[in-house]
């Protein structure tokens, strides 16, 4: 994994390879999908590396031991809707304890700038490490607005999670939050003039759920 000034690049051989597959226009809606739970699961495991640790004492077949567990930190998956959804389960795997919150946006078509239309966050998400998650990162108005509406309800603890990421997305994230770690699969330099990262993978939310 690359890392460069809090922002988190995969470049695992087995996330590249799924990637490829998930930005191929012959792949159809049921793989994409199975993809995407995939890359959220493999993607999960450098996300919470530094989730904290305590010690317990428990007893192996052989002898008592004392063994490393996770602390009893909260935690938090917040997709985007919609297409955040598809990251949701391949998450879960990895940490069945965390809870879901979901976060409402559509990014309006004539301006680019995300509306807001539903947010159901856990109660004290002020205490816990949440993750953020959407399949792309495009201009960053979305993410800076779902991060805004986080800090705005208390969270403190946040990470950005997506597969595919624009430069632009990037920077601007990241200038607005630089205290939000972002990790993504791959880096795309272009933005086309709808806002559509190139190559990209096109819209994911349709290519999940088959609407297009």
């Amino acid at each position: 994994m690359e890392q460069d000034n809090n922002v988190f690049i995969f470049n695992h051989p087995l996330i590249q390879h799924k990637v490829t597959l998930l930005r191929d226009i012959e792949t159809t809606s049921k793989d994409f999908r199975e993809l995407t739970e995939e890359l959220s699961m493999l993607m999960a495991y450098e996300v919470t590396r530094n989730l904290p640790l305590k010690e317990v004492d428990i007893e192996t077949p052989i002898c008592p031991t004392k063994a490393k567990k996770l602390a009893d930190q909260k935690l938090s998956l917040v997709p985007i809707l919609r297409a955040g959804l598809g990251m949701v389960s391949g998450m879960q795997k990895l940490l069945p304890h965390a809870r879901v919150g979901h976060i409402g946006l559509y990014r309006d078509h004539d301006s680019h700038e995300p509306v807001e239309y539903y947010c159901k966050l856990p109660a004290d998400i002020s205490e816990s490490e949440v993750i953020l998650l959407d399949p792309m990162l495009a201009t960053g108005g979305s993410a800076i607005a779902a991060v805004d509406f986080l800090k705005m309800r208390g969270a403190k603890n946040i990470r950005w999670v997506c597969i595919i990421a624009s430069t632009y997305g990037i920077e601007v994230l990241h200038k607005e939050h630089p205290d939000v770690a972002i990790f993504c699969a791959a880096v795309d330099k272009v933005l086309n003039e709808d806002a559509y990262i190139v190559p990209g993978l096109g819209d994911a939310g349709d290519r999940l759920f088959g609407t297009k």
